[in-house]
């Protein structure tokens, strides 16, 4: 059993991670093996996240005035936090994926950008596109417009090019 002040000391690291990280994810990991919150953990490393066993009431305390209060109110069961301040589609897709394969791993709610989540919110945030998808997708966007108006400005000298070539070989231009 963990002392008061151990116990202090992980509220104000729990504070912490609440201030900090703007995307916080509250699951459930009843009946997960060794092997499978082994896998758990680096899956969420692989995403960008970080990810913590915590206790219910600690928690509670912890979230208290910040924007984690909604989702840290009356948890139960065995609760875990997988956070980052990355990426939160890429997080929540990796999380989906693996409550996929291990039924027993569940959601509780969510914390995105400082707005509570249900559960249906998480999989559809887990169901958009990542932002480095966006941003290539945006780009792409951007330049298409470009591209088409040096493709024209090409054109135009290239059909002079071939009047002139036309005219050269055909001895059109007297002098």
């Amino acid at each position: 059993m963990k002392k008061r002040s151990e116990k202090q000391a992980d509220v104000v690291t729990l504070r912490e991670i609440f201030e900090k990280t703007p995307h916080v994810f509250v699951t459930g990991f009843a009946k997960l093996t060794v092997a499978q919150d082994f896998e758990l953990r680096k899956i969420v490393r692989d995403a960008g996240g970080s990810y913590k066993v915590i206790k219910n009431t600690l928690a509670e305390k912890a979230g208290a005035g910040t924007n984690a209060e909604p989702v840290m109110k009356n948890l139960a069961g065995m609760s875990s936090i997988a956070y980052t301040a990355g990426d939160p589609v890429a997080l929540a897709k990796a999380l989906t994926k693996y409550a996929k394969d291990n039924p027993t791993f569940t959601f509780k709610a969510g914390l995105v950008e400082g707005r509570a989540f249900d559960i249906k919110s998480i999989e559809a945030l887990a169901t958009m596109p990542s932002k480095e998808e966006v941003f290539a997708k945006l780009l792409y966007l951007i330049n298409a417009p470009a591209q088409r108006l040096v493709t024209a400005i090409n054109g135009v000298g290239r059909n002079l090019a071939v009047v002139v070539d036309q005219g050269v070989k055909e001895n059109k231009f007297s002098a």
